[in-house]
């Protein structure tokens, strides 16, 4: 079995967290923690793909990626 690396962005929200990849769309999740959201978005890649597959649909190779950028106080 290859291994993809999808990159995933997560963001704190008021009251939980939420999840998104960006190379595969309409792959998200929602979690009442951090932790919660990217065990949830792990389950969600594999059930992405597997749809994906069962589909007869490309599975999108990882292509996205992410820097940060440091600034002064906004």
């Amino acid at each position: 079995m290859a291994i993809a690396r999808y990159m995933v962005v997560v963001e704190r929200g008021d009251t939980s967290w939420g999840a998104h990849v960006p190379d595969l769309p309409g792959c998200v999740a929602i979690g009442e923690t951090r932790d919660d959201v990217l065990q949830l978005i792990r389950e969600a890649i594999e059930l992405h793909i597997d749809g994906l597959k069962q589909d007869g649909l490309p599975v999108p190779s990882p292509s996205s990626d992410v820097e940060f950028i440091e600034i002064g106080a906004a």
